[in-house]
């Protein structure tokens, strides 16, 4: 019975394999290979996670890193179901992505390592930028430090004790002031004043 349960709930999951890498055993004979692999794991509808396996074959490396990407996996609040509710930031040692919010149409603007976390995400439009490290390990924890990070405005209301729509309405008004003119506490541009008289 639990076997079948298993296998239903894998059906919803779709896996990426990020980074395979072969390692070597020196030994008295000579040497030992190896592999290495790093998986992404996500039902594309909120819930990701990631997992190292290592084995002397590929598959069971895969295999390996799939199942630890499964048992730890989180689950990160979506605008719409297709992008971030606000912007982040993320570090992971020498690895450090940026993640931004994006409008409906922007698509997945990111680069490897990154893009396969948030094609099993579910996430449609966002714009990510690595800086640092360009090791695949690092680049996905950096990014799951700043998917930790992501807070939904239920859950920022919950926490200051106010109602979502408090929360929402002040976004829009902060987006309204900002649009028209120039950033706040910037001063125009000598030119500007000139041409609205």
């Amino acid at each position: 019975m639990r076997d079948t349960r298993e296998r239903d709930r894998d059906g919803e999951f779709v896996d990426r394999l990020v980074h395979i890498n072969r390692v070597a055993k020196v030994v008295k004979g000579g040497r030992r290979f190896g592999f290495a692999a790093l998986v992404v794991v996500g039902d594309q509808k909120g819930r990701v996670g990631y997992g190292h396996g290592k084995a002397r074959e590929v598959p069971e490396a895969i295999r390996k890193a799939t199942e630890q990407a499964k048992r730890q996996m989180i689950r990160v609040p979506l605008r719409e179901g297709r992008t971030l509710h606000h912007d982040v930031a993320g570090r992971h040692g020498a690895g450090k992505v940026i993640l931004r919010a994006a409008p409906a149409g922007t698509g997945i603007i990111a680069g490897g390592p990154m893009r396969a976390v948030f094609e099993t995400l579910g996430v449609n439009d966002i714009v990510a930028k690595s800086q640092g490290s360009a090791n695949p390990y690092n680049m996905v924890r950096a990014t799951f430090e700043a998917l930790r990070a992501v807070d939904s405005p239920r859950s920022v209301a919950a926490r200051r004790g106010l109602k979502v729509s408090d929360i929402q309405s002040r976004r829009r008004e902060g987006d309204a002031e900002e649009r028209p003119g120039t950033p706040a506490g910037e001063p125009a541009p000598e030119g500007a004043e000139a041409a609205s008289e």
